[in-house]
């Protein structure tokens, strides 16, 4: 494929290596930093022993892209005569974003025949893969730059977030909740509802009791908010737990036979956060 324009995204947007190939999207890695002075780049992990090491308590910790890193990762595209679109992550979540505005800044100095786009696309995860994954149909479809990036700016407060984890603790530590209430939800099974909101921050909405009801709960907020769900793209991630995404796949498949459902890990910059049991359904809908 050879398009006058880039799509690039970073490793959040945990959008399977086959997906962002058959898209021709290119990914940068972020840091993952163990307890024992380990470093892996998000990319290079293997997946089933990270898991292995947050069950295991291991205590995990993530590193933002710096500015030297996005004028490293932008610069060869733009010396090859590539105008660029990059999807980053939540400027809500991570200094990340940022880091890429200053060295789009830069770069327009220095290429300035060039065109150079960034958006801070509020999402996390699959959500900001699916939003990635949208821009590129719309290039294949022979969108220009222009079009693609005013369609994910018109669009990403669309892009539905919904979350629920299976360990408090995990969101204790990141100080989603407080101690009382991670020791007395892991005590009577309450399971949190979560989601990116419109100034990309993961909020708590509601609460279920019991595993199964909080994937209901999923399932129900999808569906009254959902667009066009017959022709419709979901995206299911999860953390190591194959079975609950499963469930939910079908509970989407069984209501909208003809819509398309996706499932894949949470990547490890996400779930050093969220823990082993993480799962999350992301949609096109009408509002977050």
């Amino acid at each position: 494929m050879n398009f006058s324009y880039v799509i690039l995204t970073d490793s959040c947007a945990d959008l399977p290596a086959k997906i962002a190939e058959e898209y021709g999207v290119d990914s940068f890695p972020l840091e993952i930093c163990y307890e024992n002075g380990d470093v892996e780049k998000n990319d290079a992990v293997d997946i089933k022993d990270f898991f292995a090491r947050l069950r295991g308590k291991e205590k995990v910790t993530t590193s933002a892209i710096n500015m030297e890193g996005f004028l490293g990762f932008f610069e060869p595209y733009l010396k090859a005569g590539k105008d660029i679109l990059y999807l980053g992550f939540s400027s809500g979540l991570s200094a990340t974003y940022k880091a890429s505005e200053l060295a789009a800044e830069e770069l327009r100095e220095k290429y300035p025949e060039r065109k150079i786009y960034t958006v801070d696309t509020l999402a996390a995860s699959l959500g900001q893969g699916l939003l990635v994954a949208h821009a590129a149909m719309r290039r294949l479809s022979g969108g220009s730059i222009e079009e693609v990036y005013r369609f994910v700016e018109d669009n990403k407060l669309h892009l539905c977030h919904w979350f629920t984890v299976d360990d408090l603790f995990f969101l204790k530590r990141g100080g989603r909740v407080s101690a009382a209430t991670a020791v007395l939800g892991t005590m009577l099974s309450i399971k949190p509802i979560l989601h990116v909101d419109n100034d990309g921050h993961l909020i708590k909405v509601s609460t279920a009791r019991g595993r199964k009801a909080s994937i209901v709960a999923l399932f129900n907020k999808m569906k009254t908010t959902v667009i066009d769900p017959e022709k419709h793209l979901f995206y299911i991630c999860h953390g190591d737990c194959l079975g609950d995404a499963t469930l939910l796949s079908d509970m989407i498949k069984e209501a909208y036979p003809d819509a398309t459902v996706m499932i894949d890990y949470v990547g490890p910059v996400i779930a050093a956060h969220s823990g082993p049991g993480t799962l999350a359904l992301f949609y096109l809908g009408k509002e977050r």
